[in-house]
C-alpha cells in the first residue's frame, strides 16, 4: 500500500501572514518563554491565528508522557513544572489583549495529580489578571479520574474541551494510551457539572462516514454541543500516514449531520483544528 504517499490536494495549501500581530504575538510568546501548540503540533492555521492576536497556549512544559501516533509533540521524561508559568501566560494574555483564551497542555501522567493542581492555579491566574477574558481549556483524560477533572471545573472555564480525536475502532491504534470509553465518561461528567463540553475529532485516518456519525451520536448522548472536525495531516514521517484526504464537500455533509444530530456548535473544515475559531463557541468577538 501506498498510503503515506497520497497527494495533498489543492484545498489544503496553506496562505502564509506575517502582518504585525502576528510578529508581536510571536515576541510575547517567546519572550515569555511560552509553549504553544500552534507550533509544537505544526499547526497549520498558525499564520492566520497569530495573525489575528490569537493563540493556543499549552502548559505543563513541551515533553508528553504519552507518544499518541499522530500527535508531533516530544515524548519522553518531562521537566519539572514550572510554577512560574501561570503568571506568565496570564501576562500573556493580557498583552495581546485576547477575549477569548485557549489552554491545553501536555499529559503529565509522571505526576501524582496528573497536573490538575497546575491546571486550575492555571486558569484562576488568567481570570485574575484578565477579567474580561472567557477561558476554553482543552484537557487530557486525566487517566478517567474524575476527581481531578473537578479540579479543573472548580476553576471555573467558560468551556472544556476533551478531544475524542478519532472513532472508536481507529483508537487502539492512534492514541497510546486513552481509551475512547474513558474520554466519553470523561466528557459526560463535564457536561453533567453544568459546563459547555466540546469535542474534536480528525479524518483522514482510515475511519468510515458511519463511524464518524456513530461517535457524532455517542458524542451527543453524553452532553457534548460543540465538535470540530479537520484533516488529519501527517506532522513528521515517524507519525500515521494519511489515508485519505476528505473532500470540503464531506466535511460540509459532516458539519449538516451534526447539527441535525443535536450537537449545537460544529466546525467542520479541512484544516479546522480543536482550537480553531474557538470562540465562535460562545459568540465572543475577538476583533
Amino acid at each position: 500500500m501506498a498510503t503515506a504517499h497520497v497527494r495533498k490536494p489543492d484545498w489544503l495549501k496553506i496562505r502564509l501572514s506575517g502582518n504585525d500581530d502576528f510578529r508581536r504575538t510571536k515576541e510575547i510568546v517567546e519572550s515569555h518563554g511560552l509553549h504553544t501548540i500552534c507550533t509544537s503540533g505544526k499547526c497549520p492555521n498558525q499564520g492566520e491565528c497569530w495573525s489575528r492576536g490569537t493563540a493556543t497556549f499549552m502548559i505543563g512544559g513541551d515533553i508528553c508522557t504519552r507518544s499518541c501516533r499522530f500527535c508531533n509533540t516530544l515524548t519522553g521524561r518531562p521537566h519539572p513544572l514550572d510554577p512560574t508559568e501561570p503568571d506568565h501566560v496570564a501576562m500573556s494574555i493580557r498583552l495581546m489583549g485576547l477575549r477569548h483564551a485557549v489552554i491545553t497542555s501536555v499529559d503529565r501522567d509522571d505526576l501524582p495529580d496528573l497536573g490538575a493542581r497546575h491546571w486550575a492555579v492555571t486558569i484562576r491566574r488568567i481570570k485574575e489578571l484578565n477579567p474580561h477574558t472567557t477561558v476554553e481549556v482543552l484537557i487530557p483524560d486525566f487517566q478517567g479520574r474524575t476527581e481531578l477533572v473537578d479540579e479543573v471545573i472548580a476553576a471555573e472555564p467558560e468551556v472544556i474541551s476533551h478531544n475524542l480525536e478519532t472513532v472508536r475502532r481507529l483508537t487502539p491504534s492512534v492514541r497510546s494510551a486513552a481509551k475512547y470509553d474513558v474520554s466519553m465518561r470523561v466528557l459526560q461528567h463535564i457536561a453533567s457539572r453544568n459546563v459547555r463540553a466540546k469535542t474534536g475529532i480528525m479524518v483522514g485516518l482510515g475511519e468510515t462516514i458511519a463511524e464518524v456519525e456513530e461517535l457524532m451520536d455517542d458524542a451527543h448522548a453524553v452532553g457534548v454541543d460543540a465538535l470540530t472536525i479537520g484533516q488529519y495531516l501527517q506532522p513528521s514521517r515517524k507519525n500515521l500516514p494519511v489515508t485519505e484526504y476528505v473532500t470540503p464537500e464531506q466535511f460540509e455533509a459532516y458539519r449538516l449531520t451534526a447539527l441535525a444530530k443535536g450537537i449545537r456548535s460544529v466546525e467542520s473544515a479541512p484544516l479546522v483544528r480543536s482550537s480553531y475559531h474557538a470562540e465562535r463557541v460562545l459568540g465572543v468577538d475577538i476583533c
